[in-house]
């Protein structure tokens, strides 16, 4: 009986962390492309997490507006709520949404109904504010569970990580950094993550991100690909 016991637990776990392991850039890369955010090969998605936050969302938005590039942000539910205006400002500029869980919390410590509950009321705050429903789903740290795989079912999410981004979140982040960070991992087809918002990271880290921005479309553009939201970036929902 204990022998069975453990056997069950051990299988509990696994379908509970053993999709964590997607986590890995390179693993998920390889053996999950769609997953990756692998796409057209001619096209780079560009995504930001963390938002909206009303003193750097919308400094990203204006330089992307400059640089005429629409991009996939991918928002926390709670912080939506707060800035009703600014979610409707990111849909209003062209702009795709996708969730990014209602907190920010790893989904490793949570289990299926509270997960579930998270995602769900993420999900309907920004339907509600938007009036779309919300395509696009990336857990917080990149870490998909069990659980979290059985709500974005359930909701008809499509979950999506990323191929390159530009450890943006620490304190010694630059523009060059970021930029150079981003440009080792840079492929055609491939879905780019940095931050619009430090709510989960050093403050002012985002500051980096928006400088290295035109760099990163410039070589891109150079590089003859284009740059755009997940939506045009040809992965299956």
């Amino acid at each position: 009986m204990k022998r069975l016991g453990g056997a069950l637990a051990a299988t509990a776990l696994a379908w509970h962390a053993g999709p964590a392991l997607t986590s890995i850039g390179p693993l998920r890369t390889r053996l999950t492309p769609a997953l990756a955010g692998v796409g057209d090969p001619g096209h780079v998605a560009l995504t930001f997490d963390d938002g909206p936050h009303p003193l750097s969302t919308p400094r990203f938005l204006e330089v992307l507006d400059r640089l005429g590039v629409r991009a996939t942000f991918f928002l926390l539910g709670r912080w939506a709520a707060r800035a009703p205006g600014l979610v409707k400002e990111i849909a209003g500029a062209g702009h795709e949404i996708g969730l990014h869980g209602y907190d920010h919390r790893c989904l490793l410590l949570r289990g299926p109904r509270a997960t579930y509950t998270d995602l769900a009321r993420g999900w309907a705050v920004l339907a509600d504010l938007t009036g779309a429903p919300v395509r696009w789903y990336r857990p917080p740290y990149g870490v998909l569970t069990g659980a979290g795989l059985g709500a974005v079912r359930r909701l008809g999410l499509t979950p999506v990580l990323w191929t390159a981004w530009g450890e943006d979140w620490i304190g010694r982040a630059t523009p060059d950094s970021v930029y150079r960070t981003v440009v080792a991992d840079l492929r055609g087809g491939g879905t780019v993550l940095l931050h619009d918002s430090d709510v989960t990271a050093v403050p002012g880290c985002w500051r980096a991100s928006l400088g290295a921005l035109p760099h990163l479309v410039a070589t891109c553009r150079e590089r003859g690909l284009a740059v755009g939201p997940l939506t045009e970036h040809g992965l299956p929902s």
